[in-house]
């Protein structure tokens, strides 16, 4: 299912209805400064994630190794 010229068009129109034409601006930085943060907030988990499993593969190794010498 994917939007033609018309619906957009539409869409547009009911947005510029409900909030104004002064209204838009605003939100539009409201968006962005939230996609912003989405992303710092993403890319911080996916920090996380990529430690922890460093973290997990340095405790298996020690663990192999330690298996090995017995």
């Amino acid at each position: 299912m994917s939007l033609g010229i018309p619906e957009v068009i539409v869409i547009v129109l009911v947005v510029l209805l409900l909030f104004g034409a002064k209204r838009i601006p605003e939100l539009a930085r409201s968006l962005g400064r939230a996609q912003n943060e989405y992303k710092k907030a993403k890319d911080a988990l996916k920090e996380e994630a990529e430690d922890l499993q460093k973290s997990v593969e340095k405790v298996s190794e020690a663990e192999s190794k330690k298996e090995e010498d017995k």
